[in-house]
């Protein structure tokens, strides 16, 4: 069974109560997203494989470490997930980047594909799947099979605020992929958003509202 991991760091607990709030507009919101993606980052890439390498500095010779093989591939949902994306490549600027577009029709609550574009070897990188809102579990189910059909075995899942029921369902759909969020709230309502939440991410991150 895939691991929930609630990154509950202080810093990134006070950036998201900003982010809830209804007040907070778009330029502020995007930028607290981006700072929290990059400090969940780090707690997912914790256990990257290393290497040895030898280098020069300016002192002397040495042998150290540096991350080994390929690197990251940054796969946002469209479109709110975009929000997530330059927090991550502040930590790896060498990942590759694709993107999945989906939309929830908002009669069923399903996902609807419109777009994917992904690099050509994703498969051979950990690839970190990024939406802000993990609610029905809809879209990131169906994403995360489409990178599984693309031949991507390293998968991790990486959102700001959860649902139970989103959690459950990823759980049961992909049971090896482990999922990363900065809350765990309390439920959906009958308009499958998040409760307590912080709105529609997307609108909010653009300015759309």
């Amino acid at each position: 069974m895939s691991e929930l991991h609630v990154v509950n760091h202080p810093l990134i607990t006070h950036k998201l109560a900003i982010m809830r709030n209804k007040k907070t507009g778009s330029k502020d919101f995007r930028d607290l997203l981006e700072e929290i993606a990059m400090l969940m980052g780090y707690e997912l890439t914790r256990d990257l494989p290393l290497e040895d390498v030898y280098i020069e500095t300016p002192i002397s010779k040495m042998k150290t470490q540096m991350v080994k093989g390929r690197k990251l591939a940054i796969v946002p949902i469209l479109r709110a997930g975009l929000g997530m994306v330059d927090g991550l490549l502040n930590l790896v600027p060498v990942a590759k980047v694709g993107h999945i577009g989906l939309y929830r029709d908002p009669e069923t609550h399903l996902p609807v594909e419109y777009y994917c574009k992904l690099p050509p070897d994703i498969n051979q990188r950990l690839v970190i799947l990024v939406d802000p809102m993990l609610a029905t579990g809809g879209s990131a189910v169906d994403a995360l099979t489409k990178l599984k059909d693309r031949g991507c075995t390293n998968i991790r899942f990486m959102c700001l605020v959860s649902a139970p029921e989103g959690v459950a369902k990823v759980q049961a759909a992909h049971p090896d992929v482990d999922i990363y969020t900065a809350a765990l709230d309390e439920k959906l309502n009958e308009n499958a958003y998040i409760v307590p939440g912080l709105g529609d991410a997307g609108d909010r991150i653009f300015g759309t509202i």
